[in-house]
């Protein structure tokens, strides 16, 4: 196994990845409330993960990869209650749209789907056991809430005190907790929201015992990889931990990795702002390997600057990879380009390090287009039948490279058909030796986003 490094949010620091048992991962990774569309640093969360995913299979682990699913929650309540519907028609209708998505970004699809709503059993068990080894309790208005001041470790994921927490926490004066930070596991039902039956009486889990439960369910009680956006850290993945430490007396979670927030002009994308972008809405503008380099082209854990500038310079960059495949006959045998394999799995193996792989990528894009020129097809095959693979590992370069570079830009261009027949009476023009002509077809292709490359095979088109 190559040696990975992560960073490892638990620690604050690099560590050597050394799985709990030999060649196998267990993942899970906080998935969507299913409530709304997904925005763009949903997109960050997911590609970021899923390209972890793929990398670990590719360092030859057999992973077990678990994103959930969040299909009850004040959100969902009070946006079906706002639509008319019952809370289960808004998530279906979601969950429906959110995999619509995660298919048009390129994910792979994890091994298991967990939906809270389905786990009631194993939430239940668990808050049992929260309250049998002294960490939870029943409050006087019927909810149950864990106990904060009970758990030893609380705050060691976020680097927060329970002293400066309490300084600044607020509690209404109905508030039935013992202590300001408790938070809640069990929620008591109210009339005419959704609710399950507990030893506790009818209602509905809180958010921060779902993925406990979810996960210690299909991973074990302790397990390899903990991931989600940086927004997570603190109170969710606290808690979690808190939670399933406190119900299991084991650690829960080897390693915790956490992506960077999506800015636009150097502020955090929110709702709240009005500053966010829908996935949908990005990718009716930009192919889907545009939005996955462009997204890969920060570190995992940086800032991620939004602006379609960034994205334009991705779609370039990305053409740029997609022409050095153009015209090239097809190997079955790669030769002898390992070091570019090595070059690779050096940078993804140092904390996923996307922007060096990336970095990889063009030089290898470079020593094609050299050896193309310097008349070495075959090697020029080669280098780019790499290119590919080591490109498919991030999810990129997955389609003809003819038909990436002829896709229509926007809406309203000329078609393919237009195009060949204006190339092919410029062809007719410069044949008559009427460059006037010829330039006039040319100056029309170009004003259509349509850049032509003259070469000794003849003329090849590509959109901008």
């Amino acid at each position: 196994m190559n040696s990975l490094q992560i960073h490892n949010s638990l620690s604050g620091k690099k560590e050597t990845f050394e799985p709990i048992e030999a060649g196998r991962v267990r993942m899970y990774v906080c998935g969507m409330t299913v409530y709304d569309f997904l925005h763009i640093g949903h997109a960050r969360m997911l590609v970021v993960f899923d390209v972890i995913a793929r990398y670990l299979r590719h360092l030859g682990y057999e992973l077990t990869y678990v994103r959930n699913i969040t299909d009850i929650d004040d959100k969902i309540i009070k946006r079906a209650a706002e639509r008319g519907i019952a809370f289960g028609e808004l998530t279906e209708e979601f969950i429906r749209y959110n995999r619509e998505d995660f298919d048009a970004l390129g994910l792979i699809v994890p091994d298991h789907e967990p939906r809270a709503t389905e786990s009631i059993a194993s939430i239940v068990a668990m808050i049992e056991a929260l309250i049998e080894n002294g960490h939870a309790y029943r409050a006087d208005n019927n909810d149950v809430y864990y106990s904060v001041s009970s758990f030893d470790g609380y705050g060691r994921l976020s680097g927060k005190r329970l002293e400066d927490l309490r300084a600044g926490a607020r509690v209404e004066i109905d508030e039935a907790k013992r202590d300001p930070l408790d938070f809640v596991l069990w929620k008591a039902a109210k009339a005419g929201e959704p609710a399950w039956d507990s030893p506790w009486g009818s209602g509905r889990p809180g958010w921060h015992i779902e993925c406990s439960a979810m996960s210690t369910d299909l991973l074990g009680e302790y397990f390899d990889i903990h991931g989600g956006g940086m927004d997570l850290k603190f109170p969710h993945h606290e808690n979690e931990i808190a939670q399933s430490c406190g119900a299991t007396g084991q650690p829960f979670v080897k390693y915790w990795l956490h992506n960077g927030f999506v800015r636009v002009d150097d502020e955090k994308m929110s709702k709240s702002l009005g500053n966010f972008f829908i996935v949908r809405d990005v990718l009716g503008r930009y192919d889907l390997e545009v939005v996955r380099y462009f997204i890969l082209s920060s570190h995992y854990r940086s800032p991620l600057n939004y602006s379609n500038e960034n994205l334009d310079q991705a779609k370039a960059a990305l053409d740029r990879l997609y022409l050095a495949l153009r015209d090239l006959p097809e190997l079955t045998e790669v030769g002898d380009t390992k070091d570019w394999s090595a070059r690779f799995d050096a940078a993804m193996s140092d904390d996923f390090n996307t922007p060096a792989a990336l970095a990889v990528l063009k030089d290898l894009a470079g020593e094609i287009n050299v050896a193309r020129s310097s008349g070495k097809p075959e090697q020029a095959a080669a280098l780019a039948t790499r290119l590919t693979e080591l490109s498919g590992v991030i999810g990129l370069l997955q389609q003809d490279a003819e038909t990436y570079l002829r896709k229509a830009g926007t809406e309203g261009g000329l078609s393919d058909a237009e195009i060949d027949a204006l190339i092919a009476r410029r062809n007719e023009a410069r044949a008559k030796k009427d460059w006037r002509g010829a330039d006039r077809y040319r100056d029309e292709l170009a004003l259509a986003g349509v850049i032509l490359e003259d070469g000794s095979d003849g003329t090849s088109w590509r959109r901008e």
